[in-house]
């Protein structure tokens, strides 16, 4: 059955700099992957410019993507380097040139060392540093730019930083990760008001990741449901005030029993249990439906699907994945949820932070070692996606 869209309905992918281009001075670079392989070189896209925006246009008219704070600023309320605001310029530039729009960004999950050794996102007084960052963004970028997110995943980024202990810091505390969570609730609120007095017709958001969290016997359920509030309730409250839409990422069945489960740390278990998965968590697009409903239903805002996708290496299973979420969201707009876009993560495979680059989520292939990139049959399928405004369910 084929399932057209809005024609109002935007399309697009999603990168992260951190994760495709050469590393800067900044708190990931060096990290060795679960993989066994270096953040360092990545993909190669800040020499591959040209090349990606080939594939970047054929695969919607929406580019979500961030720039290298590290690499633009070498020390706090520092003017931002005037070559690296050139490269970027000129690419932004191409890309609206080629009538893709820009999504930017302003914070996925990577500071500077000099900002992360005064104590980073713990420490309320380096707020004010992190405006003027933005603020040096919205007055060189934004001409350029269509729609904004302060920040990408920052319930993601507060529980694998200071509650998990993946991501640098790796800290292991549930209280830094609440004040981290308030502070940058803080810069949201500020940065909102920079951008809405230069573009006050430009919609803000964050992207905030979800995921369904599920009980998979009678011990499970307590883990579950508090991950689910803490995750879903708590992490978005200060977020929650001045928004103008909800971007949402969504990938991730996780089950409790009472401890959560994912390929990632109990391989072949959720085979055993009958649940689908990719390579890191269970797949049940459904969860997707139950999201869209909540954040409809308490926020009433405009959602847009800023990052979704499945980790494999088979671009089969992409492409039936491909199918699966938007047959989702087109319930979603039938049921009257204000929908306006569809964002897929990721254009082509990256350094997928801790796990490293051969957890591939792309579209495009890249040669980890050789940086070749090849469209695969899932981007060529999206690609016919974008072209219809319509997908085959």
């Amino acid at each position: 059955m084929l399932l057209q869209f809005p024609d109002h309905f935007f399309w697009g992918t999603s990168t992260a700099a951190t994760q495709i281009e050469t590393a800067g001075d900044h708190n990931w670079k060096g990290v060795r992957a679960r993989d066994g392989y270096l953040l360092d070189r990545t993909t190669d896209h800040e020499k591959r410019r040209d090349e990606d925006l080939e594939y970047i246009s054929r695969l919607g008219n929406v580019y979500r993507c961030s720039v290298d704070w590290a690499r633009l600023q070498d020390a706090p309320y520092k003017a931002f380097d005037e070559a690296v605001i050139d490269e970027y310029q000129c690419f932004f530039s191409n890309l609206n040139e080629r009538g893709v729009k820009v999504m930017f960004v302003i914070h996925h999950f990577t500071n500077p060392l000099w900002f992360e050794q005064a104590g980073g996102w713990l420490v309320e007084e380096n707020v004010s540093a992190f405006v003027d960052y933005a603020r040096q963004c919205i007055s060189l970028f934004g001409p350029y730019v269509f729609s904004w997110n302060t920040f990408n995943e920052p319930n993601v980024y507060a529980m694998n930083a200071f509650m998990l202990g993946n991501f640098p810091p790796y800290r292991r505390s549930w209280v830094e990760a609440n004040k981290v969570l308030t502070h940058m609730g803080i810069a949201h609120e500020v940065v909102y008001e920079l951008i809405k007095t230069n573009y006050p017709k430009i919609p803000v958001g964050i992207s905030f990741n979800t995921a369904w969290f599920d009980a998979a016997n009678l011990l499970g359920r307590l883990p579950a449901a508090f991950t689910d509030w803490w995750f879903h309730r708590k992490a978005a409250k200060p977020f929650s005030k001045k928004l103008d839409y909800w971007g949402l990422s969504y990938y991730a069945y996780v089950p409790f029993n009472p401890r959560p489960i994912t390929e990632l740390d109990h391989p072949g278990k959720l085979s055993k249990m009958g649940i689908p998965h990719d390579n890191m968590w269970g797949y049940r697009p459904e969860g997707l439906a139950r999201i869209l409903q909540h954040f409809h239903k308490k926020y009433k805002k405009p959602i847009v699907i800023t990052e979704n996708g499945i980790c494999t290496d088979d671009p089969h299973r992409r492409i039936q994945s491909i199918r699966d979420y938007l047959k989702i969201c087109h319930q979603a707009i039938k049921d009257g949820i204000d929908l306006r876009g569809y964002i897929h993560w990721s254009t082509w495979d990256n350094f997928e932070w801790h796990l490293g680059p051969t957890y591939r989520f792309g579209l495009v292939h890249v040669n980890v070692f050789t940086k070749e990139r090849t469209m695969t049959a899932a981007g060529e399928f999206y690609e016919q996606v974008v072209q219809n405004n319509s997908v085959d369910a």
